[in-house]
């Protein structure tokens, strides 16, 4: 390569124009007022920008990013049949085949990269809705459990601050008062959920919680933004969807329904405050953000519930106890509730950092379909078929709200 590279001080160009050979000492030399042709007998290096691309036959170089290319020659014209622009990266993959297996090699370890992102994700998530619920079924106590669950994210994050394991953000009173609210409504969101799961099927929570860009729409209507009307018409499914689940569920209850729709309300309210108060402390990456908020959230909630249920803790207690037979099983469903609900969450957040926001609102979407067909195969839960139709149908419209939203967002984008 570096032979290739030095272009000999001896070599010679022939120029139509005369029909002499001129010796040019300097290869960088350009002559100005003719067309010159090539020696057959030397490979000297021409910069092209503007010749069509064939079929490569020599390694190419680069130097300060400026393509250089070797001649391709025909032995029965005077003149390059065409030149080759390309750098060595482009050269090395097309021309030898480790370039190209290298390159098949990083797509597949990316692709198996994120199959294992969303595996770990969709696994948690699982895990936590259904431990979640059999702590229910024996422990009707959502503000008591939605703390713990908070508390050990708490102590978790706390854990990776202090051992390094995650760089701890700086921060000043200004980001907590910035904080203050988002926390709020995702203590809202979280309490909300709770209280739906313990009433009513799993299955059918998610399938209200699915309606969440619903409300995001509108509430973001409501405060100025503009949405198109593909926006508006995927909308409609959801709402139709919903709706004829909830009239079909077996397992309906009123407060089950509203806890499912203010948590909607609380995390759409959470997303739209964080963007407003939050824009300035973007250093702070999102899984810092989401420990911030989880300890704030945590010191909201455990107050409220011991003032809302906490006298009735001690006879749930023994009660939960006489019902599961063991008290290390019914700690064993507690504990693995609180870890998986941050671990599923950390894991979305990282979920996010890898992959475009449109994969990641098409897997949260598929994420809702896997925790609904999970959670009626564990819990056995009566499914009528009208029931399944109104489920299908809100799923599909989250799904194509996900795709009319990443596009309006593309086009703002590309505007600014």
């Amino acid at each position: 390569m570096m032979l290739l590279n030095i272009l000999p001080s001896s070599s010679s160009l022939s120029f139509s124009k005369t029909h002499k050979k001129y010796p040019i000492k300097n290869p960088n030399f350009t002559h100005l007022g003719s067309r010159p042709t090539i020696s057959h007998h030397q490979n000297p290096k021409v910069s092209t920008f503007n010749n069509i691309h064939t079929h490569p036959t020599h390694k190419v170089s680069s130097f300060f990013k400026i393509p250089h290319g070797f001649s391709n020659f025909d032995p029965n014209h005077e003149k390059p049949t065409s030149y080759t622009v390309k750098s060595v990266s482009e050269s090395n993959q097309d021309s030898t085949p480790d370039g190209e297996i290298e390159k098949d090699s990083n797509k597949s370890n990316k692709t198996l990269q994120l199959a294992i992102v969303f595996g770990f994700w969709y696994f948690q998530n699982i895990v936590f809705n259904i431990y979640n619920k059999k702590a229910l079924n024996v422990f009707p106590y959502p503000w008591l459990l939605a703390s713990f669950q908070l508390l050990v994210g708490s102590v978790w994050m706390l854990v990776l601050w202090s051992t390094k394991l995650q760089p701890c953000p700086k921060i000043d009173k200004s980001f907590i008062v910035a904080l203050l609210g988002p926390a709020l409504f995702h203590t809202i969101g979280h309490i909300s959920a709770c209280v739906s799961f313990s009433k009513v099927a799993v299955s059918f929570t998610h399938v209200i919680k699915s309606a969440e860009p619903v409300f995001s729409v509108v509430f973001s209507s409501a405060l100025g933004d503009s949405y198109p009307l593909s926006v508006w018409l995927s909308i409609l499914p959801i709402v139709m969807g919903c709706s004829l689940a909830a009239v079909t569920e077996v397992s309906f209850n009123l407060g089950g329904l509203w806890g499912a729709m203010i948590s909607n309300v609380g995390f759409v309210l959470r997303n739209i405050y964080s963007k407003k108060s939050l824009q300035n402390f973007k250093q702070v990456n999102g899984l810092n953000l989401y420990g911030w908020i989880t300890i704030l959230s945590f010191v909201y909630l455990f107050p409220v519930a011991v003032f809302v249920e906490g006298s009735q803790w001690v006879a749930g207690y023994h009660k939960a106890i006489a019902t599961v037979g063991k008290p290390s099983t019914f700690y064993l469903w507690v504990m693995i509730s609180g870890v998986f609900y941050h671990l599923y969450n950390q894991s979305s957040y990282q979920a996010l950092d890898d992959i475009s926001p449109l994969t990641f609102s098409v897997g949260n979407t598929m994420k809702r379909v896997v925790v609904i067909v999970s959670s009626v195969i564990v819990f056995r839960n009566p499914v009528r078929p009208l029931n399944a139709l109104g489920s299908a149908i809100a799923i599909l419209g989250t799904f194509l709200y996900s795709q009319a939203s990443s596009k309006k967002k593309a086009a703002v984008e590309k505007k600014d």
